[in-house]
């Protein structure tokens, strides 16, 4: 599991550096290395909302634990 929780982590910098270049700059790296909407670019994409809401459920299950905990 934290093989998973940290493969999503790396994701999810990715993903975040990835569109604070195009905000910025308008620039897309992942386009640029992998060719715009190739099947690679289209994996990379897809991976980093996997990884997204992977960590969205996990930070949801941990804050319901914590909670339970705390009361």
């Amino acid at each position: 599991m934290r093989t998973f929780d940290i493969l999503a982590v790396v994701l999810l910098v990715v993903g975040g550096l990835n569109w604070g270049l195009v905000g910025l700059f308008g620039f897309d790296l992942v386009a640029a290395i992998f060719g715009d909407m190739t099947v690679f670019a289209r994996l990379v994409y897809a991976l980093v909302g996997i990884a997204a809401v992977y960590r969205l459920l996990a930070w949801r299950g941990a804050s319901r634990r914590v909670a339970t905990v705390g009361a």
